[in-house]
């Protein structure tokens, strides 16, 4: 099984950056409640031992709205516990974080925005991957003939908010209009339980970061990314309605059998049109 890291990942960060920037203090829906501050449930219910990590080639880049990395029913976080490559913003109209500018043009990344293609031009929208195209890595000497060149990995910007929120930050952040926009067709509905929405196909963010581990051929990281939003959202539940968990039930088995398996070499083939 990967080890854990144990420097805290980027939206943990981001948490942290907006809680110094808080001019009062953010109120948990509820009332106040003591939270693990590593898996954000109460402690009784931690599930930090549970935390799979997985080797993925592909990236995840959160753009994050004000208040979501303060949410303790945020799934943008359960995507950085999985996945070792995931990067974390704060989404602003007036403002862009200059590390973001800097991944997005970073050319080891094929950076896509996940939004659904029914709001955008036809001419921008893509079903499925790009052919991934060769760069040469910085550290490549050039002047030597047959020097190292490598394939540009997938990098999902997803935009980590309420559905109206989203809508928002997409039509407002024009320095993600030169980027293909990934559309994603499931062919389930969501099984998100712990905020409601009125449509089955508005899917949380870490379903999203499931579904596009998938279609770049990662299915084992999807798999474990979607039974650990399982496990999670079983733990949030028990623990707000001050109920046991039971560790022996079929979502934390599968997630054991997953993470027994974390060794397997990924299925890396880029699913393409």
């Amino acid at each position: 099984m990967t080890a854990r890291p144990t420097q805290p990942h980027a939206v943990a960060r981001l948490r942290t950056e907006r809680l110094a920037r808080a001019v009062k203090p953010f109120r948990v829906r509820g009332g106040p409640a003591a939270r693990c501050p590593d898996c954000r449930v109460m402690p009784s219910h931690c599930l930090c031992h549970l935390r799979p990590v997985v080797p993925t080639h592909a990236g995840m880049c959160l753009l994050m709205a004000d208040i979501e990395p303060l949410k303790p029913s945020n799934t943008g976080w359960l995507i950085a516990d999985v996945v070792a490559d995931t990067f974390a913003f704060g989404w602003a109209r007036t403002a862009v974080d200059p590390a973001l500018l800097t991944l997005l043009a970073d050319p080891q990344w094929q950076a896509y925005v996940v939004f659904p293609g029914e709001f955008v031009t036809p001419e921008r929208v893509r079903t499925a991957l790009l052919p991934p195209e060769p760069f040469t890595p910085k550290d490549a000497d050039c002047t030597q003939p047959g020097h190292q060149t490598t394939l540009k990995r997938p990098l999902f910007v997803l935009l980590d908010a309420t559905w109206s929120e989203a809508g928002k930050m997409f039509r407002k952040s024009p320095y993600l209009n030169h980027l293909p926009v990934l559309s994603l067709h499931p062919d389930h509905s969501s099984a998100y339980r712990l905020r409601r929405s009125s449509r089955g196909d508005h899917f949380c963010t870490s379903e999203v970061g499931a579904l596009c581990l998938a279609l770049a051929g990662e299915t084992h990281a999807a798999q474990v990314l979607t039974v650990y939003l399982e496990v999670f959202t079983q733990h949030y539940v028990q623990a707000k309605n001050q109920q046991p968990v039971d560790m022996t039930d079929a979502a934390h088995q599968h997630l054991r059998n997953l993470q027994l398996g974390d060794n397997l070499p990924s299925d890396n083939v880029f699913n393409t049109q």
